[in-house]
């Protein structure tokens, strides 16, 4: 695992010396973008909606928006706001676990402590453990103030973030508050199905039946060969993935014409045999499979990988990518 974040546990004059590392991992499968008719890539870029032009990351501000009134807000003038020490976890209260409702709770990190020095971490630990005490901490982690909880999880710290008490949204249902009455043979019967269903919480006799099945048609597809070449779905984009600017593409449609104009001009059999050089480096592109922005003819025999998918049609291809 890769720390996500150091510095020291502060309560008192005690600082714990810790890393902070991501403590849970989605399993979810991910996904991207690709156009169906060719398998190519989706790339998004950021764009001024005044003067339609590409930005830099470097050039953009943040804004925000109310009613007609929209206020830019410079990096600098952001960085002059307070926040919480950026290498401190500063405890506020030790209160009682049963206090904190677990609406609140955010991501989790686990804290490793210092090898040179464990002292302090596992005195917290303990005292933690032998109060049933939380302690309710502050910190920075990407540039905002954040509000956490600190517990002990098998031996180790366990940072929770939590939200701030106007996040969590207070609501009123009409049907909670009917008066109907519940007998006490449904109360019974109610009872006796709960006990039914009555067990052990046990995390690992649970299992996302939708990923394992979608890691299966995975799994099937390469098996199959059904699948498109990698580098040939990224074509012949910009390095950052983005599409070219219409200028540029003016640009190079005017190069190409003046290349084509010098071997006109040039004629003879120089040019024939430079022609006939590039009809065969086309075609053996084709059978190697790795070209990528030929039309619908040349991508079926490009993109596929094996000859056990080759007489799908490019389009069946691309959907299954």
């Amino acid at each position: 695992m890769r720390a996500v974040w150091s510095g020291a546990i502060s309560f008192g004059l005690v600082n714990v010396p810790v890393k902070a590392y991501t403590a849970v991992e989605d399993h979810d499968i991910s996904f991207h973008q690709v156009h169906d008719a060719d398998g190519g890539r989706i790339r998004y870029q950021r764009t001024c909606e005044v003067c339609g032009k590409k930005v830099d990351y470097q050039n953009i501000d943040k804004a925000y928006s109310e009613g007609d009134d929209t206020i830019i807000l410079s990096a600098e003038e952001l960085k002059e706001l307070p926040a919480a020490e950026d290498k401190e976890i500063e405890v506020l209260q030790f209160v009682p676990a049963d206090q904190v409702d677990p609406i609140m709770f955010e991501r989790s990190y686990f804290l490793e402590p210092e090898e040179k020095s464990p002292k302090s971490y596992l005195l917290l630990r303990q005292t933690l453990q032998d109060t049933d005490r939380v302690a309710i901490v502050q910190f920075s982690l990407r540039n905002k103030t954040r509000l956490g909880a600190l517990r002990v999880r098998d031996k180790v710290l366990l940072l929770q973030g939590m939200l701030w008490a106007d996040e969590v949204r207070e609501v009123e249902f009409a049907g909670t508050k009917s008066r109907a009455k519940i007998g006490e043979k449904e109360l019974k019967l109610s009872a006796a199905l709960v006990e039914q269903y009555a067990s052990d919480f046990t995390p690992e006799e649970f299992e996302d039946e939708y990923q394992v099945e979608l890691r299966e048609l995975i799994d099937a597809k390469l098996e199959a060969g059904d699948t498109l070449d990698t580098d040939a779905t990224e074509g012949k984009a910009a390095p950052d993935g983005a599409a070219e600017a219409d200028d540029d593409a003016e640009v190079i449609d005017l190069m190409e014409a003046l290349k084509s104009s010098l071997d006109r001009k040039a004629g003879g059999s120089g040019s024939g045999e430079k022609s006939t050089s590039s009809a065969k480096k086309s075609g053996s592109s084709s059978k190697s499979g790795s070209g990528s922005s030929g039309g619908s003819g040349s991508k079926k025999s490009t993109s596929k990988k094996t000859s056990t998918s080759s007489k799908k049609t490019s389009g069946s291809a691309s959907k299954s990518a």
